[in-house]
């Protein structure tokens, strides 16, 4: 007598265990991007002072945006996508057309392990980031990279695969796709700008000092000194966070001796003086920010935008440029 060999119970409920994480993973992350879309404070659940301001200000970074939408926007759609694949042979009974379900589960295997590939490679990055970047903590990402691995995982146990040769050789290929794409999509915040007309502004390179951020290697001109005095008499504030790339732009574009002479208010709790408070109320929710004439302005600004925005009407042979 032929005994049938028993399914493993991983085999039986993967998809629906696969199913139920995802669709976590989508609230989870819709739930970010509304926070993004209608500039709300994410709540953290954690008794450490910092570690709630730590979720806005990774949600408020240069990092939190692809292609001008939310980053989480594109994780709720991979999230998504995950649950469909998973859940969508099961609404189909075996005795009503065994063929055609079993066809679906054969072909979204495959893709859910591709996806599956792919967040993980991409949540990897993201955590190096918030460890050697923005040396911030923020539980929604750490969630997010857990909740990938696991589908990943899962999408490996939770079936009998035949050619893991083929498994094997879909993972490198994702992988490496997902890699250069994602690093590719965050070149213009890690790497160097093209030099332009005149001296350019690099992007920082290394981790950025405790608190501190990176040291600014430019110097000041006159015209520099002048627009930063003029600023500063005017009532104008900068508002950013020590870690911010765009921030260190900004600064570079004054050089030391000027920036000095700006009101410029850190907004990372973490930072050197941090006054995060103080950001809140004046409505910060992207670094840098400008408070000129009463105006919130947001982004780097070219010395000669400020000037034009503050009514500066001194010399303009300012020395640096952003390209």
């Amino acid at each position: 007598m032929i005994r049938r060999r028993s399914t493993p119970w991983i085999h039986r409920w993967s998809r629906q265990i696969i199913g139920a994480i995802a669709s976590v993973g989508a609230l989870l992350t819709a739930y970010l991007t509304v926070l993004k879309f209608t500039g709300g404070s994410a709540a953290c659940s954690s008794e450490a002072a910092g570690v709630a301001s730590s979720c806005d200000v990774v949600l408020n970074s240069a990092y939190a945006e692809v292609f001008g939408l939310p980053l989480p926007l594109f994780g709720c759609l991979a999230y998504i996508s995950m649950a469909t694949f998973a859940l969508v042979p099961l609404a189909i009974k075996p005795e009503q057309n065994k063929a055609l379900r079993s066809q679906l589960e054969d072909q979204t295997w495959l893709l859910l392990f591709a996806i599956a590939t792919a967040m993980t490679i991409f949540s990897g990055y993201l955590m190096y980031v918030l460890a050697n970047i923005l040396q911030a903590v923020c539980w929604y990402c750490i969630g997010s990279a857990i909740f990938s691995l696991s589908l990943l995982v899962l999408t490996v146990i939770g079936r009998r695969w035949e050619d893991i040769g083929q498994l094997f050789f879909i993972a490198i290929i994702v992988a490496m796709v997902t890699l250069i794409g994602t690093l590719a999509v965050y070149a213009n915040i890690e790497g160097p700008r093209e030099p332009g007309e005149r001296i350019p502004i690099e992007s920082p390179s290394g981790q950025a000092e405790s608190g501190a951020g990176w040291k600014i290697t430019s110097k000041s001109g006159e015209s520099e000194i002048e627009l930063a005095v003029h600023l500063t008499e005017i009532g104008a504030k900068k508002y950013g966070a020590y870690w911010c790339p765009h921030c260190h732009e900004q600064k570079q574009l004054f050089g030391k001796e000027a920036f000095s002479k700006i009101d410029y208010i850190e907004c990372d709790p973490k930072g050197k003086n941090g006054q995060p408070q103080v950001c809140k109320d004046a409505g910060v929710k992207s670094y840098p920010n400008w408070t000129i004439n009463g105006e919130l302005i947001e982004g780097v600004k070219t010395l000669d935008e400020l000037a034009d925005l503050s009514g500066y009407q001194g010399p303009r042979d300012f020395k640096y440029s952003l390209r």
